[in-house]
C-alpha cells in the first residue's frame, strides 16, 4: 500500500511538472508559434501572436501580444498589439464564449464576410482601436475608438450582434462618406432596431448632438438633433444632397435645430442658416404632421439662378396643409413679402397678400419654356388674393423681341396664376403701369394695362402708352381655349406711323406722324408660329392727309390702298 501511495505521489508530481512545463512553454515565443500553427492548420482561421502572458495576480485573464487573426485567405479581421481574454467558469460548458475580450492598439475589420466569428463575449472592449465596417448599410471607418459592446454575439450579417448595449467614443469617424471628430455614441441594439440614446460629434467645424432610433424597416425617428456652426461642402446637387433622406422608408423628426450653418454645393449654397423644425414626418415622397412648425432664416440662399438675401420663413404644418405665416426676402435688388396657405386637398397654393418692391429682374432666357412646363404634382393651382407691385424693373433680353419696363407698379385681387398645373391667367383682375418701357427698341412712356379674367377669357380693358409724340390705346381679349384666339383693337393718335413696324406689322408706304387704327386677331399657342395665324386691318393717315389701308391675311399683307 505504501508503494502504491508513493507511486501516485510520483505520478502527480510528474504530471504537475509536465503541466508547469507546458504552462511556461506556452508563454514563450516557441509556445506561441505552436499554438498559432495548430489553430491555423486545424481550423478555418489564421492566428498569429508573438507571446502569451498569464499572471497569477489575474488568474482569469490571458494576454496575447502582437496578434493577427482572420479567415483563411482573407484580409486580417484583427490586428492588435494586445488582446486581453477574460475567462470564467462558463468555459467549461461553452469554451468559445468569453467573459470579456479587450482589444488594444490595433485595427478591427468587421463586415458581413467576417461574421459570424467563432467566439463571443459578455463584453467586447476596444482601447485606442481603428474600427472598419465596410460593405454594410453603415459604411463605417473610425480611428482612436474606445468603448464597449455588451454582450458581443456576432452573427452572419450582424457584426455586433442583434441585442447589445453600445458605448463608444472615437477620435475621428467617417460614416457613409460623412466625416466627424470626437464622436460619442451610447445606445443599444434590439433585434433589427438601433436605439441611439446619445449622439455627439464635431463635424464640419461645428458640432452635432441628439438622440434617434432606427426601426427594423429602415425608417428613422429623430427625437432631438442639434447642429451648431456646421460648415460643409458637397459635390452633389441639392436634390442629390438630400436624396439619402428622401429614399428612407420614413423619417420622423421630433425636434431639429440648426444654428449658424453654412452649406455649399455645385449649384446651391446657404449661409448663416438658423432653422427650427418640429413634429414632421417624411415618407414616400410625402409628409405628415400634427402641429408641426418650421422657422428658418439665413443671410443668403442660392439655388441655380435664384439668389435670395436675408430670407425669413415661418410656417405651420397640419393634416390640412401648410400655413405660411411669413415669407420675406431681399431678391434681385428688391423685396418680396407674402403669406398664405398650401392646401393638401386640391394641391392649391393660396397667397393672401403678395408685395414686390424695388425689383431689378432680368427674365431667364428660357422663361417662355418654363411658363409652358407643367408644375410639379404637389402644385395644382396658384391664387393671389391680393398683390401689390412698386418701383420694379423687369427686363427680357430675348434678341427676337427684347423689352423692359421701368418703375412697374400694380395691384390686383383674386388673380389665379395656375390651374391644372398650368401657368396662365385663369381668373381675377389686375392693373399694371410703369414710368417708361421699351418694346423691341420702341420707347414708350407711362405704359398701363388693366385686365380681368374668368374661366374662358382674359379681357384687357385698358392698354395704353405714350409714344414719342402721341398716344397708343388698345383693348384685347384672349380666349383660354387651347387655340388661344386673341383679338386686338388699337388706336394711335399723333404717333409715328412706323411705330408698329418694330412689332411685326409691315412697313407703311407713307411716313410721318398721324393716326392709326388696327384690328387684328391671331392664335397665340406654344410652339406654333404666331404670324401665319394673324388676320387684320390697318388704316393710317398722316399730317399731310395721306391715307393708306392694309389688310393682312395669314400674316401677309394682301391688299394695299394707294396713298392719297
Amino acid at each position: 500500500m505504501k508503494f502504491i501511495g508513493k507511486l501516485l505521489i510520483y505520478l502527480l508530481v510528474a504530471l504537475l511538472i509536465v503541466v508547469l512545463a507546458f504552462y511556461f512553454l506556452l508563454q514563450t515565443r516557441w509556445g506561441a508559434s505552436q499554438v498559432s500553427s495548430w489553430i491555423t492548420v486545424n481550423t478555418d482561421y489564421e492566428l498569429n501572436f508573438d507571446l502569451m502572458d498569464h499572471r497569477f495576480s489575474s488568474p482569469s485573464h490571458i494576454l496575447l501580444e502582437n496578434v493577427t487573426f482572420g479567415r483563411d485567405g482573407k484580409p486580417a479581421t484583427l490586428v492588435a498589439k494586445k488582446v486581453d481574454i477574460g475567462l470564467s467558469s462558463r468555459q467549461i460548458t461553452d469554451p468559445l464564449h468569453m467573459d470579456a475580450i479587450t482589444l488594444s492598439d490595433g485595427t478591427l475589420n468587421l463586415s458581413p464576410q467576417t461574421a459570424p466569428l467563432p467566439f463571443q463575449a459578455d463584453r467586447l472592449q476596444l482601447n485606442n482601436m481603428a474600427f472598419n465596417s465596410p460593405n454594410t448599410a453603415w459604411d463605417l471607418s473610425a480611428q482612436k475608438v474606445t468603448g464597449g459592446v455588451s454582450p458581443w454575439q456576432p452573427e452572419a450579417g450582424n457584426v455586433l450582434g442583434k441585442n447589445a448595449r453600445i458605448q463608444m467614443s472615437a477620435g475621428s469617424l467617417t460614416l457613409n462618406g460623412i466625416p466627424a471628430n470626437n464622436v460619442l455614441i451610447q445606445g443599444q441594439l434590439n433585434g433589427n432596431e438601433v436605439v441611439l440614446n446619445t449622439i455627439g460629434a464635431d463635424m464640419g467645424r461645428g458640432s452635432l448632438t441628439g438622440s434617434a432610433q432606427r426601426n427594423a424597416d429602415g425608417s428613422w425617428v429623430i427625437d432631438t438633433l442639434r447642429l451648431n456652426e456646421i460648415r460643409m461642402q458637397s459635390d452633389k446637387s441639392l436634390l442629390d444632397f438630400f436624396a439619402p433622406i428622401v429614399t428612407l422608408p420614413s423619417l420622423q423628426i421630433g425636434r431639429l435645430d440648426v444654428t449658424d450653418a453654412r452649406l455649399q454645393g455645385p449649384d446651391w449654397a446657404v449661409t448663416d442658416l438658423d432653422l427650427s423644425l418640429r413634429n414632421l414626418t417624411l415618407s414616400k415622397g410625402d409628409w405628415q404632421s400634427q402641429e408641426g412648425r418650421l422657422s428658418m432664416n439665413a443671410s443668403e440662399f442660392i439655388y441655380g439662378s435664384l439668389h435670395l438675401f436675408d430670407p425669413i420663413l415661418n410656417a405651420e404644418f397640419s393634416p390640412q396643409g401648410i400655413a405660411l405665416r411669413q415669407f420675406t426676402s431681399r431678391w434681385e435688388g428688391g423685396m418680396v413679402r407674402t403669406s398664405g396657405n398650401w392646401l393638401r386637398e386640391g394641391q392649391a397654393l393660396v397667397l393672401d397678400d403678395v408685395a414686390i418692391a424695388g425689383l431689378e429682374y432680368t427674365l431667364p432666357e428660357n422663361w417662355k419654356t418654363l411658363w409652358m412646363d407643367p408644375l410639379p404634382a404637389w402644385l395644382n393651382s396658384v391664387t393671389l388674393k391680393k398683390f401689390g407691385l412698386s418701383r420694379n424693373l423687369v427686363i427680357d433680353i430675348d434678341p427676337a423681341f427684347p423689352w423692359q419696363i421701368t418703375s412697374l407698379d400694380g395691384y390686383g385681387a383674386n388673380l389665379r396664376l395656375a390651374k391644372d398645373r398650368k401657368w396662365g391667367i385663369w381668373g381675377g383682375n389686375a392693373t399694371l403701369n410703369g414710368a417708361a418701357a421699351t418694346f423691341n427698341r420702341v420707347d414708350v412712356r407711362r405704359p398701363s394695362l388693366a385686365l380681368n379674367a374668368n374661366a374662358a377669357t382674359v379681357n384687357i380693358t385698358d392698354l395704353s402708352a405714350f409714344t414719342e409724340k402721341g398716344i397708343l390705346e388698345a383693348t384685347a381679349t384672349v380666349s383660354l381655349l387651347p387655340q388661344r384666339q386673341t383679338n386686338v383693337s388699337l388706336n394711335g393718335r399723333g404717333v409715328p406711323l412706323n411705330v408698329l413696324q418694330q412689332w411685326g406689322w409691315p412697313a407703311l408706304p407713307i411716313a410721318g406722324d398721324g393716326n392709326i387704327q388696327l384690328t387684328a386677331s391671331g392664335s397665340v399657342q406654344a410652339n406654333v408660329p404666331l404670324k401665319p395665324t394673324v388676320n387684320g386691318k390697318l388704316s393710317a393717315v398722316n399730317m399731310d392727309k395721306q391715307q393708306v389701308q392694309q389688310t393682312m391675311t395669314g400674316g401677309v399683307v394682301s391688299a394695299v390702298a394707294p396713298a392719297q
